[in-house]
């Protein structure tokens, strides 16, 4: 049995009572809300999950988890864009309006992204009593949009920016839940000296042309590129183009849309290339490993430089900025790790030190607690 505060203070005790969680369909929202979600089931909550239709892609890895799909958007350049927002996320209110009336939770919790904000709107309408998680170091402009009406913000990291004064009484620290698995990877095991060098790149979901150009060619300039084993997320345009890359090179390369099986992949990298959305930085932290970091460069807030600069100041990563970014710098960033597998070492343990344990308990008890 849990204690719930609802809305004008009451106390209620709910036992089993539905916790829904809403989430825009892109790994970096919807990992911590899956996180949440086994946290929250074994305390012996309901749990379900609005989303759009990315989301459902994820719906096999989580059999045991309802899946509510509701019409959304993101935003995009252009005007007649924009509009079609606007009028998707009123849809989706309506369709998130009509579940929690069925469904009627003692909770809704948003981790952001425009396709978050139906549910979470909808909730506050219905004065159901809705929390927020932020993921990055910079507050997102769906979760801003909404809390105000929010009990709790959750943060990832101290100090977010993008918050008003006036909400700064109802923000506490969690920490970004991460999945389990990730958790519990063994430690860090730098490569042996011209032994095999395994590299792990990530893009986000979208993948990253960035690194499908500028990569191969860096590793193209290696002296030792033998040694190297690659997995690497491409998007699928970029694909052919990139194998032919490493065949021509002689690399071994294994290339993904979407990589399914990345606590395994983390497990063996001694290396992780990968953009750094919030999930990405957490989980790199969480498993322990070293990465270089090259942010998205085209955010507003530049909210990803923000969140590579924790793991970066604190010596786990190396940040590269996509502007000016050259395979001939990459090159020379990767020579020199490979050739100096005790600042690998020294790395994996600073970013483990940047972990933030037992996240999801910690988010848990906030939505818990009321």
């Amino acid at each position: 049995m849990t204690n719930v505060t609802i809305s004008g203070g009451r106390r209620q005790h709910i036992m089993n009572s539905e916790i829904v969680l809403s989430a825009g369909g892109t790994g970096g929202h919807m990992f911590p809300a899956f996180a949440l979600a086994t946290e929250l089931k074994k305390r012996g909550q309901n749990v379900s999950l609005v989303t759009d239709a990315r989301g459902t892609k994820y719906q096999d890895r989580y059999p045991d988890l309802t899946f509510h799909v509701v019409r959304a958007d993101t935003l995009r350049p252009g005007l007649i864009a924009k509009i079609r927002m606007v009028l998707a996320l009123t849809a989706g209110t309506a369709q998130a309006f009509i579940l929690l009336r069925r469904l009627k939770p003692a909770a809704v919790v948003g981790f952001g992204g425009y396709p978050s904000f139906p549910a979470i709107l909808a909730a506050q309408a219905l004065r159901i009593p809705t929390y927020l998680h932020e993921q990055n170091a910079v507050l997102g402009r769906a979760n801003k949009l909404v809390a105000a009406g929010a009990r709790k913000i959750a943060l990832s990291l101290p100090g977010a920016t993008s918050m008003p004064a006036g909400w700064q009484n109802k923000t506490v620290v969690t920490g970004n839940p991460v999945r389990a698995e990730l958790t519990q990877l063994s430690s860090y095991e730098a490569p042996a000296a011209n032994g095999p060098f395994n590299i792990l790149v990530l893009g986000g979901s979208q993948g990253a042309t960035v690194f499908s150009k500028i990569l191969p060619m860096a590793v193209g300039l290696l002296h030792d590129k033998g040694r190297l084993s690659i997995v690497q997320q491409c998007r699928a345009a970029d694909i052919g183009m990139v194998r032919t890359a490493y065949d021509v090179l002689g690399v071994k390369a294994q290339l993904e849309t979407f990589v399914t099986d990345v606590p395994a992949q983390m497990e063996a990298a001694h290396l992780v290339i990968a953009r750094s959305g919030a999930s990405t930085v957490a989980e790199v932290a969480a498993a322990g490993r070293p990465a270089l970091f090259v942010p998205y460069p085209h955010h507003k807030d530049q909210q990803q430089k923000a969140n590579a600069r924790v793991l970066s100041t604190a010596g786990g990563a190396v940040l590269l900025e996509e502007p000016g970014l050259t395979p001939q710098i990459l090159a020379k960033q990767l020579e020199k790790l490979m050739q100096n597998p005790a600042e690998l070492s020294v790395m994996a343990k600073a970013a483990r030190i940047c972990a933030q344990e037992n996240a999801a308990a910690r988010l848990a008890d906030v939505i818990l607690g009321g």
